[in-house]
């Protein structure tokens, strides 16, 4: 039997999409970092078979089962009773859970007989507490070498469980003696694909181990490590980060919590310089991305939101002429809406978008998908770079990737000049 961790997440409303399962991402991560092996996850419905299935599969492949949900006071919280059915034990009431829900509802006016099925555990099962709520969870060896802890599907209840309760226990039984901790670098304008080709020596790596994946538009590098502590971790990972950078140079443009956002305004805020966007296809988000920073007034100073062309007209100076013949999406009228918008705004950089995110107003010459960005730099220059985009995945990833290709555009010459 495998020495790994199992998550069990139960609820009828995961498997319908109702919520999010953010509690199997909690645990995933709090495993992580106890060093706790974890490679399997079931979400299963409220449902006393489906449950049990899940439990015998699971008994022969773990030893740590978790699971979360399944233990308020209707009929259909199942979880309790499942599990002491499947390993045929007794359930017991017992008292000092009574006293602790006549405690939490005596203001109530005292708690209802449904709240009773809360109380029940199976025989030589302990009591995890809930100090946050009024169903406690239990920590339970059915079977020698196999441990079960139930936990309530609030998060902010199981949250508080695990840190006061679970994590004492499983460091006291002789689980979580190491940490698995990982850094996740960031990468914007190479394919995944391209990236692991790139990086291929270092993902037969071991510890640390190196993994690549996609999302959002954009390439990810996570590097493991298991070590007896995160600093122990972390100095494994350095060097193998330092190689990664090495090897990608500006397409990576962060790690972990960074976004192209961020970075532009450090980069910003390094060089003492401002910005201002110009937006068409966009919309407005490329500021909303900006702004959504604390502290992005000292470098950010507005935009202008130019839909219509009398817009770009009468705001950012665009030539009528140009418009007319080149069009609205055209290189000739992003060049002019960022330089317009710098010397309107008075910044050292001006960045626009201009594009046709569809799904109607293309041609033949001009399909969904296509968008012009244009940058004008503090040395008066403007350069404009033109993209073609996906149109399958529709309006919105369109937009989406307009901003975050334009933010990486700035970024880049942030970087080239500041060298």
């Amino acid at each position: 039997m495998s020495v790994s961790a199992e998550i069990i997440c139960i609820g009828t409303e995961l498997l319908l999409g109702e919520i999010l399962n953010g509690n199997a991402q909690y645990l995933a991560q709090q495993l992580a970092s106890l060093g706790i092996p974890h490679y399997y996850q079931t979400v299963v419905g409220d449902n006393p078979t489906r449950i049990k299935k899940a439990v015998a599969i699971a008994c022969d492949r773990s030893r740590l089962l978790i699971f979360t949900g399944g233990l308020g006071p209707t009929p259909d919280d199942l979880t309790t009773e499942a599990l002491a059915d499947f390993f045929q034990a007794p359930l017991a009431e017992r008292p000092e859970i009574i006293a602790d829900l006549e405690q939490k509802y005596a203001h109530r006016g005292g708690f209802s007989p449904s709240n009773r099925k809360q109380a029940l555990l199976p025989v030589g099962a302990d009591i995890l507490p809930n100090p946050a709520g009024s169903a406690p969870g239990m920590i339970w060896q059915p079977r020698t070498g196999l441990t079960l802890m139930t936990f309530p599907g609030v998060p902010a209840e199981i949250k508080q469980m695990w840190q006061e309760t679970a994590i004492p226990y499983l460091r006291q039984q002789g689980w979580g003696q190491e940490t698995i901790h990982s850094r996740v670098l960031r990468f914007w304008g190479i394919p995944e694909s391209v990236l692991a080709e790139k990086v291929s020596e270092q993902l037969a790596l071991k510890n640390p181990t190196v993994a690549p994946y996609a999302g959002n538009g954009e390439a990810r590098l996570r590097i493991t490590a298991r070590a007896k502590t995160e600093a122990e971790a972390l100095q494994l990972i350095h060097p193998v980060e330092t190689q990664l950078r090495q090897l990608t140079g500006l397409d990576c443009y962060g790690a972990d919590e960074d976004t192209l956002a961020s970075r532009v305004g450090e980069l910003l805020l390094a060089a003492g310089e401002t910005l201002s966007v110009a937006e068409s296809c966009t919309g407005g988000g490329l500021g909303e991305m900006l702004t959504r920073l604390p502290g992005s007034s000292h470098y950010f100073m507005g935009g202008v939101i130019s839909y219509a062309n009398s817009v770009k007209v009468r705001l950012l100076n665009v030539n009528s002429g140009d418009l007319e013949q080149s069009g609205a999406v055209s290189e000739i009228v992003a060049t002019q809406m960022a330089q317009g918008v710098k010397n309107h705004l008075a910044t050292d950089w001006g960045l626009s978008i201009t594009g046709i995110a569809g799904p109607g107003g293309a041609t033949l010459e001009k399909p969904v998908g296509l968008v012009y960005i244009g940058l004008a730099t503090p040395k008066d220059s403007v350069q404009t770079y033109e993209c073609r985009f996906n149109s399958q995945r529709g309006r919105s990833w369109i937009r989406h990737l307009s901003i975050l290709t334009a933010l990486d555009y700035l970024r880049r010459q942030l970087l080239i000049l500041a060298q």
